[in-house]
């Protein structure tokens, strides 16, 4: 059975950096799209990032690009979320996804119980 937990959440100021991480057990890691997710009070999941099973394709939402970086690495079956130059509408729960295909939102399916991220200002 496939089992995803994120870590890395807390509280920061704006303009600070948070790494997020997510440890995946069962199923095969490596085969697999991973994504990173996240939703703010009020308002619905929407995708952050994406990166390809080999981790040569990445796929970035228009709010992160140039602030969020997305990695994986298969041998520790963790993908990553760094995040540079917060700002409070950053808040969110923030989820790990695995999916079949890195920029296809509609292909993720196993997601992870989510870590909180609050940017205050």
């Amino acid at each position: 059975q496939v089992q995803l937990v994120e870590s890395g959440g807390g509280l920061v100021q704006a303009g600070g950096s948070l790494r997020l991480s997510c440890a995946a057990s069962g199923g095969t890691f490596s085969s697999h799209a991973m994504g990173w997710f996240r939703q703010a009070p009020g308002k619905e999941r929407e995708f952050v990032a994406g990166i390809s099973w080999s981790g040569s394709i990445t796929s970035y939402a228009d709010f992160v690009k140039g602030r969020f970086t997305i990695s994986r690495d298969n041998a520790k079956n963790t993908v990553y979320l760094q995040m540079n130059s917060l700002k409070p509408e950053d808040t969110a729960v923030y989820y790990c996804a695995r999916g079949k295909i890195a920029t296809m939102v509609n292909s993720y399916d196993y997601w992870g119980p989510g870590t909180q991220v609050t940017v205050s200002s």
